[in-house]
């Protein structure tokens, strides 16, 4: 749901960065913004020149790997499970979000003016060592400090960058690159599955508001290779990878709180992505929705009475905020019944929007048969319903 996701969503109060783009050819100080509501940031309330997700669209790759003008909002979310050779376990997030201050592009030639803020959250899993490292970082799209583009397709924040390449009737190859104080990432992603159109034909509605949706696909299985670094030690690795995509100019109602957002890869070839929406009373909202894609890639829509999840356990955060913490998932229709458990419990990222995501083991079965998994949870919402946020 970026989600939504997955989030994974966040932060538009990063328009408040925006002031630094207005100064004359140098970079002025960018302090943090003051932590944000995540419902207020995504709401319904964006200017009515931003391009709103309705009706229907096609689908063109690689160019829709690439930026869409005109959306407030647009997010490149990437999470995966990783190996490393002497067996090590690694779990990982990139994020790379866009946002637009207004519709319309400055009316000026000058480098250091434009209409567009680049926030990243960049995140480490050590299981091992039951560590986890979080980096976060924002920019003006202008002066080349960060910007996306289509041809080729590149994202980008300052030395955070993702590409994608694609040849002649072969899937696209992602590389991601990131580095900040204690950690790196250098990996390549090769989808094994063709991309997944979210909700109906992409168009993933959000509430019953008009406009409240989003242009959302999926490549819900990358075979991952790669090298990550934490202080002076050197892992190669492998493993499995998410990549979603996301752009829209509104999402959240007034009523929702938030999301619980699910991507599992089952042992069998199948994945899982279900987003529980939650209502500020903390029922579900009947717009959470998501797939099953089969091994094939072939892909079964899931509507919000296809997915019973139940929550077998909490944690509560140091800084506010209690989270669930293992899940029962079941899916008739499918004969499917999970169960999801934390690699660890304090995966929290403390950043614009506090929010947890992070690594999951996943056991249950599929039919007849048992299967496992890994995966990737986000959960959004149970920090702003804590009260005012800690920093």
């Amino acid at each position: 749901m970026r989600s939504v996701n997955p989030a994974g969503v966040l932060a538009l109060a990063l328009v408040l960065l925006a002031q630094a783009a207005a100064c004359n050819g140098r970079q002025a100080p960018q302090p943090a913004p003051e932590p944000q509501r995540l419902a207020s940031l995504l709401g319904s309330d964006a200017d009515a020149g931003f391009v709103r997700a309705s009706g229907t669209r096609e689908f063109e790759f690689p160019r829709d790997h690439g930026p869409h003008d005109g959306f407030r909002n647009e997010w490149w979310y990437v999470t995966g499970n990783l190996d490393g050779s002497d067996g090590r376990r690694f779990g990982y997030e990139l994020t790379l979000f866009r946002f637009l201050l207004s519709p319309d592009t400055p009316a000026t030639a000058s480098d250091w003016r434009t209409n567009a803020v680049f926030v990243g959250h960049f995140a480490v899993t050590d299981v091992e060592a039951g560590e986890f490292h979080v980096a976060e970082r924002f920019s003006r799209g202008a002066a080349g400090l960060a910007g996306a583009a289509s041809d080729p397709v590149r994202v980008w924040l300052h030395d955070w960058t993702l590409r994608a390449r694609q040849g002649a009737g072969q899937p696209a190859v992602w590389q991601l690159q990131a580095a900040a104080e204690g950690m790196a990432i250098e990996l390549s992603l090769t989808p094994l599955k063709p991309p997944v159109l979210q909700g109906e034909g992409g168009l993933s509605q959000k509430s019953s508001t008009a406009g409240n949706a989003s242009w959302y696909y999926s490549l819900s299985r990358l075979q991952t290779t790669g090298e990550v670094r934490l202080g002076a030690e050197r892992y190669d690795v492998s493993g499995l990878s998410w990549l979603d995509r996301e752009w829209s100019s509104s999402a959240l109602d007034d009523d929702q709180q938030g999301w619980d957002w699910f991507a599992l890869q089952l042992d069998d070839g199948s994945d899982l992505m279900f987003y529980n929406l939650r209502k500020v009373d903390g029922s579900r909202d009947a717009y959470s929705a998501g797939s099953f894609v089969r091994e094939d890639g072939s892909a079964v829509k899931l509507g919000s009475d296809d997915v019973v999840v139940e929550v077998l356990d909490y944690w509560d955060s140091p800084l506010g905020g209690r989270y669930p913490q293992g899940w029962r998932l079941e899916i008739p229709s499918q004969r499917i019944d999970l169960r999801v458990r934390p690699v660890m419990a304090a995966q929290e990222l403390d950043t614009l929007v506090r929010y947890w995501e992070g690594a999951v083991d996943v056991s249950g079965t599929r039919g007849a048969s048992r299967v496992s998994g890994r995966g990737y949870v986000e959960l959004t919402g149970y920090a702003d319903s804590a009260g005012p946020l800690q920093r």
